[in-house]
């Protein structure tokens, strides 16, 4: 069998782009002037959240998975009262990092014994990853320009089938119909409407069995642009089920960021955001989505805004 993903990475590889030790990938694209200019965008400072609650508020998860839904505990009660009639209370959260709207790291995923820019495999242990620990991503900051492309929108208001694939044509498509482009150092952001069957429709319906997503041929389109960074409001970016003739179940997070070396937004809340853009016509913002600073970590969960 072809392992095509392995030829389209080869072709679109971004190691040794920034230096033999880089471990930021395309987040390199967030310069310091981009991010400037991304603030002139803000006019009427109106910010929209575009995160899952970390609580009863997520989904459940897939079933097998060794992820599970959040878990808030009070470590203590307001029910001892200190002079001066102060009460206080504590509270803890038990998640994996990638249960809600998260970011996947350069650790999270690789191929043939290596993740981005050569780092080995081994770098990863049960002490988390030694290279692409997440909280260099944070240290660094996500902060740009973001764009929304509304496939809701461009498909008269329905929401993407299961396993429908997005083609760089389509993404075009969108641009077109809504006069935005997509450039160097951008955070791009796609609604397929998969999401809302939890967070409109308050069902988990069938969120876990696979997805509307991006293409393999999307990587060349993303690279060509030079895009930061993807978030999108499904599960995992790339179209599930995905073409066996690939080699693997997810060869566009190979490619993207193995290869690649970018950072993969997921399950973002989108239909607000895509209401306030169509209203007040424009279809970029300034976008933020620092992760946790959590050492070693491959993901982590994120509440992103954007910022009109």
């Amino acid at each position: 069998m072809t392992e095509r993903f392995k030829e389209i990475g080869a072709q679109l590889s971004n190691w040794g782009r920034w230096g033999d030790d880089d471990r930021l990938g395309t987040l390199n694209l967030l310069t310091p002037e981009r991010v400037r200019a991304a603030t002139r965008l803000v006019r009427t400072g109106e910010i929209v959240d575009l995160g899952l609650p970390i609580g009863p508020g997520a989904p459940p998860q897939r079933a097998g998975s060794p992820r599970f839904a959040p878990v808030h505990l009070m470590l203590r009660a307001p029910d001892e009262v200190w002079p001066g009639g102060m009460i206080g209370a504590d509270d803890m959260v038990v998640l994996p990092l990638q249960a809600v709207t998260q970011w996947d790291g350069l650790g999270h995923n690789g191929y043939d014994g290596f993740f981005y820019n050569g780092v080995a495999a081994s770098t990863v242990s049960s002490k988390g990853s030694a290279e692409h620990s997440v909280h260099l991503a944070a240290a660094k900051g996500v902060v740009g320009r973001g764009v929304l492309l509304d496939l809701v929108r461009l498909a008269g208001g329905q929401a993407l089938a299961l396993g429908q694939r997005i083609t760089p044509e389509q993404l075009d498509d969108a641009c077109r119909a809504q006069g935005v482009d997509v450039g160097p150092g951008d955070i791009l952001l796609i609604r397929t409407g998969w999401l809302d069957q939890w967070t409109v429709g308050g069902e988990v319906g069938r969120l876990w069995d696979g997805q509307p997503g991006l293409t393999l041929d999307c990587a060349p389109w993303l690279r060509t642009r030079d895009v930061a960074a993807v978030v999108m409001d499904n599960t995992g970016i790339e179209h599930i089920p995905t073409d066996p003739a690939h080699g693997t179940a997810w060869p566009l997070h190979c490619v993207l960021i193995r290869d690649m070396g970018m950072t993969l937004g997921e399950m973002a809340v989108l239909h607000v955001l895509a209401d306030v853009c169509a209203r007040e016509g424009r279809w970029e913002f300034l976008f933020a989505a620092t992760p946790l600073k959590v050492e070693g970590a491959v993901g982590s969960p994120i509440t992103p805004i954007a910022v009109l």
